[in-house]
């Protein structure tokens, strides 16, 4: 295979680990949860949040494409130990989330072949550990995020046909939102971090670094990458909102997150047959096209949970070798045990509460630290090199995103609280 078609690989790859590394179980629960609380108006939170999440990855991704350098070297570079705290941070977030998503992929396996929670766990991990038990690792990670990313793409389109959502509606509340900012601000905000949170932003990033996909003459490839894992978030997003907002239209009033409020709303095999269901768009899925598309939210859950482990585990792993030099000479080994304790925890602990609520107000810190380190590094010549000039318009625009994902992270520390109820 020429070099041509390697770089074109890794770029596509990139673009789908970013993407199928946010859209992870909690990205199809949000979807789901705020269609149903928020109906039309909540594709004005798509297009905000895709505008800024868009604005955010650019700048990171230039930065750090062009300096060849990964997020916690550069921070590093600014400050001794600034890229140390920031690897820590990534890490303990990405390990769990991924706790978290080793359980999405057991509820993917759960709705499409009714597999117990704890032999899913395990069955989930094994599929992402194996991956990693090869040593041509990264370039089946990139056919494999591609593959699983177009079966939950297709598989929610056909979904959105069978719901035949209000399409019109949902363009015209896109752009002119019936309900109000107050409802919409927190929506805004938590797809926000969901979306470029945490390790997400730096997943393609570090890949394209690994692919030796780096220099200022690389960055029109690095910002069509960047832009295409964006956009592929985006129509999983949107696919998704229209395929819960044709239910949501259909039985005006449903509870997405109660199969068992709905007893007068919807058919009686919906509402009552399926109480165990505890994620919204499986339900709706459900609700809107039958006991055939159930099975297709599980598919579509258990393809974003071992995406979402793939990337998280592949990210964190990529900042811890700061640390030490035997990770990056070891990075499978070390992958493998990252998503071997995730899987292990989940599957001893269960749901592992606690910890999601911690790594929920970590995560929150994240973007607006890494995302300013960025800009900094950005006006930096002895990071960037003298001939490097970062667009003025994107640098002003990504301070406006570190401010707001900032107020974002200072709200989520209340959330520490519930660690001690």
């Amino acid at each position: 295979m020429d070099k041509k078609k390697l770089n074109r690989g890794a770029l596509l790859g990139a673009a789908f680990l970013m993407a199928t590394s946010a859209i992870g179980p909690g990205f199809l629960t949000q979807t789901a949860t705020f269609t149903g609380s928020l109906g039309a108006s909540f594709g004005f939170v798509i297009l905000v949040s895709l505008l800024m999440s868009a604005i955010a990855q650019l700048n990171i991704w230039r930065v750090l494409c062009s300096s060849g350098k990964r997020g916690q070297d550069v921070a590093n570079e600014l400050l001794k130990g600034l890229g140390y705290f920031l690897a820590a941070l990534i890490a303990l977030g990405g390990l769990a989330f991924n706790i978290g998503n080793v359980g999405g992929g057991a509820l993917g396996f759960n709705a499409l072949l009714g597999i117990p929670d704890k032999v899913g766990c395990v069955i989930s991990g094994l599929l992402a550990i194996v991956i990693f038990l090869s040593k041509q690792a990264k370039s089946i990670v990139d056919q494999v995020v591609k593959y699983l990313g177009a079966i939950m793409i297709v598989v929610i389109l056909v979904v959105m046909v069978v719901t035949k959502p209000p399409v019109g509606e949902a363009v015209k509340n896109t752009f002119l939102p019936s309900a109000g900012m107050n409802s919409l601000f927190p929506a805004i905000l938590t797809l926000l971090g969901g979306t470029v949170g945490g390790y997400i932003t730096f997943a393609g990033a570090h890949r394209l670094i690994d692919a030796g996909v780096t220099g200022k003459d690389r960055l029109s490839e690095v910002n069509r990458s960047s832009v295409m894992g964006i956009c592929i978030a985006a129509v999983v997003r949107v696919l998704l909102f229209l395929a819960v907002l044709g239910v949501v239209t259909r039985f005006a009033g449903i509870n997405l997150s109660n199969p068992s409020a709905n007893a007068g709303l919807v058919a009686e095999s919906a509402s009552t047959g399926y109480k165990g269901i505890s994620n919204p768009a499986a339900y709706a899925f459900l609700v809107g096209a039958g006991s055939l598309a159930y099975r297709f939210a599980g598919l579509v859950i258990l393809c974003a949970a071992v995406t979402s482990i793939i990337g998280a585990a592949y990210t964190s792993v990529s900042f811890l070798k700061t640390f030490h030099k035997s990770i990056a000479k070891n990075e499978n080994w070390w992958i493998i045990g990252f998503i071997a304790v995730s899987t292990l925890i989940m599957t001893i602990l269960g749901g592992a509460a606690k910890l999601l609520v911690l790594a929920g107000a970590v995560n929150g810190l994240i973007l607006p630290i890494s995302l300013g380190v960025c800009l900094v590094a950005a006006k930096n010549k002895k990071i960037m090199g003298e001939d490097y000039k970062h667009p003025t318009w994107l640098w002003a625009l990504g301070v406006v995103v570190v401010l707001v994902s900032a107020y974002v992270g200072v709200t989520s520390l209340g959330n520490l609280a519930n660690l001690f109820a």
